[in-house]
């Protein structure tokens, strides 16, 4: 008999857990232990020589963590995740792990700036090179390619704060005609129910699991999903970094993951009339979000996507001072830099993220001075409304 996949909303609150733990408890205990002990040395041996898999030191596993890589490898449709510190620690790991001296990446250029940073200025000390290629490009992405050289391919889908989507299966195909190339999706901002890179034939998924995974703006982690054999590499270099997961987070992680189809859903209705209402508003000079017929990737994220997310990133008509004083004047938005939570966060990225750039350095990477960058929370759609609603009235 064949089962039925199970849904998002059963693989977020029951995946990877068992029916039963230790000490009866329903949910994931929290083990908090740095080392673990042996039985004898016939168990130390059967350990090592594989006979048995068994946590030896708290570096190298535990089981809440493991609990946690296992829920959000079901939710991923992945064979395996590994956990860690935070999402940077889980990207700079994967480029760590997977690229070497003499070997080159192709990035978009519009992904995550501290990743960025990481590729243009770290790597290259190691002999390791890079090309940037702007996002929709596709031809210049696969030229970018070089044989026998390039050994990743990385991007975000959909991207921070312009929110545009990769066409997964024309980035699978540019990838299955170069032997040797591997795809990292960053689907932060996506999440699992919106999208499962995987499934499309992406090799690894990277989450900042502190956004929408986590839920709640109170934990830093991070997870890289994909085949058990590549991701078993990824779980060595873990171990001898150190960027391992605490047990506490872990847990917050369980646990804010158990209501992630519920609270994604509810964002993804929110932000999407957000975004219909702030495109009909006078004062909004442009809307980005993939949901609205007028973003450049409508078409692609319609096809290869459940829901839109909960990221709004706007014009305010006007200059830097226009935007801040309509962003002063939001009462309900929390002014703040991540996304994801429950809490409605709202910025301005010249001020926050690019803050040390000029006006023309900023615009030169794509960011204007009075863009607005809205992470929708679980608030009512209606008050979130209402409340940008007086700030423009107020503002003007």
């Amino acid at each position: 008999m064949t089962s039925k996949p199970r849904g998002p909303g059963t693989r977020a609150a029951r995946g990877g857990e068992k029916r039963k733990n230790a000490l009866d408890a329903v949910t994931q205990p929290i083990v908090c232990t740095s080392t673990y002990a042996f039985d004898g040395t016939a168990e130390i041996r059967d350990h090592f020589e594989g006979r048995i898999q068994r946590e030896e030191y708290g570096r190298y596993g535990n089981p809440t963590v493991r609990t946690a890589e296992r829920k959000i490898a079901e939710l991923d449709g992945a064979e395996d995740c590994v956990l860690f510190s935070s999402g940077m620690a889980a990207a700079t790991t994967a480029l760590l792990a997977l690229l070497k001296s003499g070997q080159h990446v192709v990035m978009t250029s519009d992904c995550y700036r501290r990743t960025r940073q990481f590729v243009s200025t770290t790597l290259p000390r190691w002999g390791i090179d890079h090309t940037f290629v702007e996002p929709g490009d596709y031809g210049a992405l696969e030229a970018a390619i070089r044989p026998g050289k390039t050994r990743l391919v990385l991007a975000e889908s959909p991207t921070n704060p312009y929110l545009r989507v990769v066409d997964l299966p024309r980035l699978v195909a540019i990838r299955d005609r170069h032997p040797g190339v591997k795809i990292l999706i960053d689907s932060t901002f996506a999440t699992p129910v919106n999208e499962r890179p995987i499934g499309f034939g992406v090799d690894l998924v990277l989450h900042s699991a502190t956004k929408y995974l986590g839920g709640h703006n109170d934990l830093l982690a991070g997870s890289l999903s994909g085949k058990a054999s590549l991701i078993s590499g990824l779980r060595d270099l873990r171990g001898v970094l150190g960027a391992v997961l605490d047990p506490h987070a872990a847990y917050l992680l369980l646990r804010g993951v158990k209501t992630l189809d519920l609270r994604v859903r509810r964002q993804n209705e929110t932000a999407l009339r957000v975004a219909g209402w702030l495109e009909a508003h006078p004062r909004v000079e442009r809307v980005f979000y993939p949901g609205l017929e007028s973003h450049p990737d409508h078409d692609v994220a319609a096809r290869q996507m459940s829901g839109f997310g909960g990221v709004v990133s706007f014009q305010v008509k006007g200059g830097l001072d226009d935007a801040s004083r309509f962003i002063d004047a939001t009462t309900l938005p929390i002014i703040a830099p991540s996304l994801g939570g429950v809490e409605s966060l709202i910025e301005q990225p010249a001020l926050m993220s690019f803050y040390e750039l000029t006006t023309a350095e900023r615009l030169a990477i794509g960011i204007s001075d009075n863009l607005v960058r809205l992470a929708v929370g679980i608030e009512d759609a209606d008050d979130l409304v209402a409340d940008l609603g007086n700030a423009f009235a107020t503002s003007a």
